[in-house]
């Protein structure tokens, strides 16, 4: 079977030159990739997903998760992750998630991981994307059974099939219901304390060095603060996709709403010197959030580049702490 001559090759090679490590690496991922992971029919069950149907048996122990939010979705199912990606920012992995995943293995960039590296790890699941990884997807699926997410920022989705793919589909139910229990209820806390201003219509806004990002409904984030129960903001209504740039300070406008979360994709001081010049800007100062007192800072690790559910239960966090603490003021 593959999986016996990979181990032996990786045992063989303690010691060795790493030149010499990654030609019995390549040799490895040659025999994984020569003939499919076999399976117990008594056992197996098929995972369908993004990119076909995968055959699995038990509960593998051995994941890589190729994406942030696969590797956040692990982690709130319980199971640690025997190598993850680079995290985008706080590298090697998000704070958020360091306590629960203390000395990750690093198998690459998500743009680019490492075969070689993942082979080294002999997994017995890979989460992969179709957005991410639909090119190498076969060469995944011959190393280990891969299942892949459509997206990777769709929460749900990818807890769901986490979920499906660890032998842990009541876990992974209970923690989605659980998600939407406590952003309804959030919800309701908001209602009853803003009365006739509920629903607030919530922007979502990124600072780059030369241009600004507003998140939209079907964002991370936009997708999060929909559950809660926010409204659209009426020139955001009509858009599509997850997010539109803005490059100009007449954009300005296109974010009014009652209340904005704010982010900075990096602290440098090139960012901070465009927020500071579009905060400056007589269109700003007219912005309804603006002039409420209700325009807020927060994580863009856990409002935008995570995508997973235990940052989805971050926001929630952050909206409830944020909002008590404007109408407590």
């Amino acid at each position: 079977m593959p999986g016996d001559a990979v181990t032996r090759g990786l045992t063989a090679m303690d010691g060795l030159p790493r030149t010499d490590r990654r030609r019995l690496l390549l040799g490895a991922a040659g025999l994984c990739l020569a003939a499919p992971w076999p399976t117990r029919a008594a056992q197996a069950r098929t995972v369908g997903h993004a990119l076909g149907d995968t055959t699995l048996t038990g509960q593998p122990s051995r994941v890589i998760t190729l994406f942030q939010g696969a590797t956040d979705a692990a982690l709130a199912l319980g199971v640690r992750p025997v190598g993850v990606v680079e995290s985008w920012t706080e590298k090697p992995v998000y704070r958020y998630l360091r306590e629960r995943l203390p000395a990750p293995a690093l198998v690459g960039l998500e743009t680019q991981p490492s075969l070689e590296d993942v082979v080294y790890l002999m997994p017995d699941l890979i989460v992969a994307s179709r957005f991410r990884n639909e090119r190498i997807y076969g060469l995944l699926s011959r190393i280990a059974p891969t299942v892949a997410a459509e997206d990777v920022y769709d929460f749900r989705a990818t807890t769901a099939l986490v979920g499906a793919a660890l032998g842990r589909e009541a876990q992974a139910d209970a923690l989605l219901a659980a998600f939407e229990q406590e952003a309804r209820a959030l919800g309701a806390t908001l209602a009853a304390r803003h009365g006739a201003q509920w629903p607030m219509r919530a922007s979502v806004i990124e600072f780059r060095e030369d241009h600004v990002r507003a998140y939209l409904p079907d964002s991370f984030s936009g997708g999060v603060l929909d559950t809660v129960g926010f409204g659209r903001t009426r020139v955001q209504a009509g858009e599509r996709g997850p997010l539109r740039k803005l490059g100009s300070h007449e954009n300005i406008p296109f974010l009014d709403a009652d209340v904005i979360f704010v982010l900075m994709r990096t602290r440098t001081a090139a960012v901070q010197r465009n927020l500071d010049a579009w905060q400056r800007h007589p269109l700003w100062q007219r912005l309804a959030a603006v002039r409420a007192g209700r325009v807020f800072p927060v994580d863009n690790v856990v409002w935008n580049l995570s995508g997973g559910i235990l940052a989805a239960q971050g926001v929630c966090r952050d909206v409830r702490r944020l909002l008590a603490s404007t109408e407590s003021s």
